[in-house]
């Protein structure tokens, strides 16, 4: 009995997209992503020193682009100073996409919030000069632990604005699962919410922060932010404990950014931890944010005029690239959503699709699935 294992899910098939479509796409057509590789292959450091002055705005320029001396820890644009908030968020401030609106936010219920560029702005500023008030700056480790919603983008970006390196926990993740980050990144703050909400259940966050303080070793940890998302009953712990809105309240609306180098860390993310314990994956702010813009421009082919949506948690590197910077920093105006695709019915991706006209979808496969089911009832 043979035990080869033959495949019936091969597709050769090619279906060319319309020439139409082709011809305006940011890399349009084949010749023009040949000459792109070709250009890279014959003058790699100068090919990628080109797109980061392009697409990067520098507070110093960098005169390397490619370090390699202690392989295979490499190093880019090392020597040159950026902010990522500030190619995020002030690079629009004077253009037509200020008023743009940057997010759409549909929470679980279904109430709909959006917020201009320059809002946005306000807002980022607002939160980090309150967190710098606190005593909180450049160097530090934040941990985020927060719904899908407008106050977790501006906690990224407001820590990412002060140079605090962020390690987002995503919100399903347990209170040892948020200790073991905690301990390890060496944070001195937490920004929290009393609780979130999925398929119209309340879930506590801020009771897993302080069930996470009593396994010990989180003294380092000088405050504790909490947005009031539900109003739910928890323990508040003060001084330690601080309410956002205080923090926010009375702050300007003007915040310089803190110019870092290319190579400051920007985000840690850590592995599952399925293998062991979890490992903390360091992502540095010049390369990384190029790579967020040009997949933008690149792989989905973001215009002005479009509408995108990643529906993925800002706890997981998908949702810090294609929701936290990516989109922002190329100026789309883009939808978040706080829940599940089943809830408050099946079809509710699709009637989100519909709703905000979105016009460049990206999800996971267990969500297909989810449209697919829709689709057939």
């Amino acid at each position: 009995m043979s035990a080869a294992i033959t495949s019936v899910l091969q597709e050769n098939r090619v279906f060319p997209p319309p020439l139409g479509f082709v011809d305006q796409a940011n890399v349009s057509g084949m010749a023009r992503y040949q000459a792109m590789c070709a250009q890279a292959d014959a003058d790699h450091e100068g090919f990628w020193a080109g797109l980061a002055r392009q697409n990067l705005l520098w507070h110093k320029p960098f005169t390397q682009t490619l370090d390699q001396t202690n392989k295979p820890f490499y190093r880019w644009f090392h020597d040159g100073e950026l902010n990522v908030s500030y190619n995020c968020l002030d690079r629009h401030l004077g253009t037509p996409t200020e008023q743009k609106t940057a997010i759409v936010f549909e929470a679980d219920d279904g109430a709909v919030t959006a917020i201009t560029y320059r809002e946005l702005h306000d807002r980022v500023c607002r939160f980090a000069n309150g967190l710098k008030a606190l005593g909180h700056g450049m160097g530090e480790r934040a941990i985020i632990y927060m719904p899908m919603s407008i106050q977790a983008v501006v906690a990224m970006q407001a820590c990412a604005r002060l140079g605090i390196t962020h390690s987002v926990v995503f919100g399903g993740f347990s209170s040892k699962s948020l200790h073991e980050r905690i301990v390890d990144a060496g944070a001195t703050l937490v920004i929290a919410a009393d609780e979130q909400v999925r398929g119209g259940k309340h879930m506590p966050l801020k009771p897993a922060v302080d069930e996470a303080f009593a396994m010990g070793d989180c003294d380092a940890v000088r405050h504790v932010v909490v947005w009031r998302r539900t109003g739910g009953q928890i323990a508040f712990n003060a001084p330690r404990d601080v309410w956002w809105d205080d923090v926010e309240a009375g702050q300007s609306d003007h915040c310089e950014p803190v110019w870092v180098p290319a190579e400051h860390p920007l985000f840690i993310l850590y592995t599952s931890g399925s293998t062991g314990k979890p490992k903390g994956v360091q992502h540095a702010s010049g390369g990384y944010l190029l790579h967020a813009m040009l997949t933008m421009q690149w792989t989905f082919d973001i215009k002005p005029s479009d509408v995108f949506w990643c529906t993925a948690d800002v706890g997981w590197v998908t949702g810090h690239t294609y929701v936290a910077y990516g989109p922002l920093a190329v100026g789309a105006t883009e939808i978040v959503f706080e829940g599940v695709p089943s809830y408050p019915d099946a079809a509710r991706f699709w009637k989100m699709i519909e709703r905000h006209r979105c016009t460049i979808f990206y999800t996971a496969p267990t969500a297909i699935r989810s449209l697919i089911k829709a689709s057939d009832t």
